[in-house]
């Protein structure tokens, strides 16, 4: 099944040339869910081939513009192209007031259904559960009320051991019952264990995104054991004071929070604008947590891989 993440922005509140504010498109069996939407995020679905009418579900993790300034331009293009299928937005209350009172001035009014899911910053809470996936909210640290977001996948179905099955010449018919744990009674009253004709699919993987957060052990426990953790490294660790007046993380923190919380691999992002080049900020992360890698934008990562 394929589990994986494009980079479409990952700089952080003020603008600089050569990177765009915070959006992920996640990609889950084919499935596509946009994280944030900072501005420029429609540009940057053209530049890296994310089609915008296979998005069935948005989330905006809090209010901050870097976070959602995109969403508005995005839900206009939507309804000009003609969309008519419901839209699922997981976000905080307010926004759904931004949205109404800019349709209510510019006179659309959107050919489809919004479906509001408003999100709980003090409590985490299962959002979403579809056959590939469930969403909880990770309630941060950021000043204002503030989510990130786990994406959790299904167990998957065991697997066939295909030359067993051929040398029984088990009928096609049994496969969905095997694939669910079933035993095999074969036409002469011999069983087959489930174990014996069977394999456990691998386990399921996660993607957690903690977007704009202070280091708070609070959260740490929820976002264990990640296969791949997205963290917010806005600064550098000689920021640190700026980074805690703000209620943002530096890479070091950010580094240390994996190591912690035992994650596969490390994504930061939601670089200040004050950094031309990136590389101290990945090294300053690696320093305590090698598994790390810049998310770039444009740049796509298999979970798991």
């Amino acid at each position: 099944m394929k589990f994986e993440v494009t980079i479409l922005g990952s700089s952080s509140a003020t603008p600089i040339f050569n990177r765009n504010p915070t959006s992920q498109a996640l990609n889950v069996n084919e499935r596509l869910y946009l994280i944030d939407c900072g501005e420029g995020t429609q540009q940057q679905m053209l530049k890296f081939d994310v089609k915008a009418s296979r998005i069935d579900h948005i989330f905006i993790s809090h209010l901050h513009g870097d976070h959602y300034l995109g969403l508005v331009g995005l839900l206009s293009s939507l309804h000009l192209n003609g969309r008519i299928k419901p839209l699922n937005l997981y976000c905080p209350r307010q926004l759904k007031e931004i949205i109404d009172l800019q349709l209510l001035c510019s006179e659309t009014d959107l050919q489809y259904e919004i479906t509001y899911k408003f999100t709980n910053p003090n409590e985490a809470e299962i959002i979403l559960e579809n056959q590939d996936v469930t969403v909880e909210t990770i309630p941060l640290d950021h000043g204002m009320a503030c989510t990130g977001f786990l994406f959790r996948e299904k167990k998957r179905l065991r697997k066939l051991l295909k030359e067993k099955i051929e040398e029984i010449k088990i009928p096609v018919e049994y496969f969905t019952a095997l694939k669910k744990g079933a035993d095999y009674v074969a036409s002469d009253g011999k069983v087959y264990k489930n174990d014996t004709l069977t394999f456990d699919s691998n386990a399921p993987k996660t993607y957690v995104y903690c977007s704009d957060t202070s280091y708070n052990e609070m959260y740490f426990k929820q976002i264990s054991n990640a296969t791949m953790l997205y963290h917010e490294a806005t600064f550098l660790n000689n920021m640190l004071e700026r980074a805690r007046d703000t209620r943002h993380t530096t890479a070091l923190q950010a580094g240390e929070i994996a190591l912690k919380t035992n994650a596969g691999k490390l994504l930061i992002g939601h670089f200040s604008a004050r950094y031309k080049t990136l590389n101290e900020l990945l090294d300053e992360a690696r320093s305590v947590f090698p598994l790390t890698e810049l998310a770039i934008e444009g740049k796509v990562f298999v979970i798991g891989d």
